[in-house]
């Protein structure tokens, strides 16, 4: 059975996945009215729409029992998936407006994640598109300060069609000059243009990246080249990254081989749980549960732990 299958997921966001009766218990909202602000239409298909979702929850992510209570929240949400072991991304500076510094805000978010037990969970500090230079510079350094205690890696995340991979390189030069693992958001709105700046930084790890599909020597580069591409199916389709679930790019990327995990991108505005969006894959694409795992063992070694970790995290699935 799927939902008794231990998981990993190493693509979810913690403003996207925030519950809807949590920010209308704290803003005296009605439910309704917060549904509808945060959750996507499915019949629209445009990233910039999709980003939009978020602004009603980040508003509840401002002081430290709000961070603590919905990263507890999505940590008791995932281990109903059968989740052991994940990696949740956030961009820190957008929980700063009401005056936390940024180390309150990785603390009360590690903090929140801690308080449920069986299932470990790591932090992705994410840089984003629209941001200056010095700004993603402080991500860069705000990682070096907790790498090793709660925080995994960082990222690059937002309107990639608006701000090309390509501009980040410096920031991307810095982070491997502190030895900061990466991972980046590409091939997403943006084509393949942006997956190859992507792996010209060093990344060995695509958000979405399935618009690899366009490029045939460059699928192959990457299946050759071990990247994994961190798949989000009905985020991919929200955000016309991807046509339909029966025509979605992961059954390409499989059967050739490539390494892929199945996550939610953000459970929230997606409507979604990891259970749900690997059933859907498996109801359009015809993977079996074998399939499943075979994802998710091949995706362990991608993971910012150390190889101690993985090791034991091998272990702890069982299959």
């Amino acid at each position: 059975m799927l939902e008794d299958l231990k998981k990993i997921e190493l693509h979810c966001h913690l403003d996207g996945s925030v519950r809807p009766s949590t920010v209308s218990e704290v803003l005296g909202l009605p439910l309704e009215k917060v549904e509808r602000e945060m959750c996507f239409k499915e019949s629209r298909k445009d990233l910039n729409e999709y980003l939009s979702k978020f602004d009603l929850p980040l508003s509840i992510m401002q002081d430290k029992e709000g961070l603590i209570r919905v990263s507890r929240e999505l940590a008791e949400d995932m281990k109903k998936d059968n989740i052991i072991y994940a990696e949740v991304r956030f961009a820190p500076h957008k929980s700063t407006l009401n005056g936390l510094t940024l180390d309150e805000v990785v603390e009360s978010a590690l903090e929140g994640f801690n308080q449920v037990q069986g299932i470990k969970i790591r932090v992705i500090l994410c840089m984003m598109r629209n941001f200056d230079f010095d700004t993603n510079l402080e991500v860069i350094e705000l990682a070096e300060r907790f790498i090793g205690k709660g925080v995994c890696a960082i990222d690059l995340a937002g309107a990639e069609g608006m701000y090309p991979t390509r501009y980040f390189e410096e920031l991307f030069y810095e982070a491997r000059r502190r030895g900061i693992p990466f991972t980046i958001h590409a091939g997403e709105a943006d084509g393949v243009e942006s997956i190859k700046s992507a792996i010209n930084f060093g990344t060995k790890r695509l958000g979405h990246g399935v618009r690899v599909v366009e490029d045939t020597d460059l699928l192959e580069f990457t299946c050759n080249n071990h990247i994994l591409f961190e798949v989000c199916p009905t985020s991919n389709i929200q955000t016309g990254a991807a046509p339909s679930f029966k025509d979605h790019q992961l059954r390409t990327l499989f059967d050739e081989e490539c390494d892929c995990l199945i996550n939610t991108d953000n459970r929230t505005v997606s409507n979604t749980t990891l259970n749900k969006e690997i059933s859907i894959m498996m109801e359009n694409q015809g993977f079996t549960i074998k399939d499943i795992k075979t994802m998710i063992k091949r995706s362990v070694k991608y993971t910012f732990l150390s190889k101690e970790e993985q090791e034991d995290l091998i272990k702890k699935l069982d299959y």
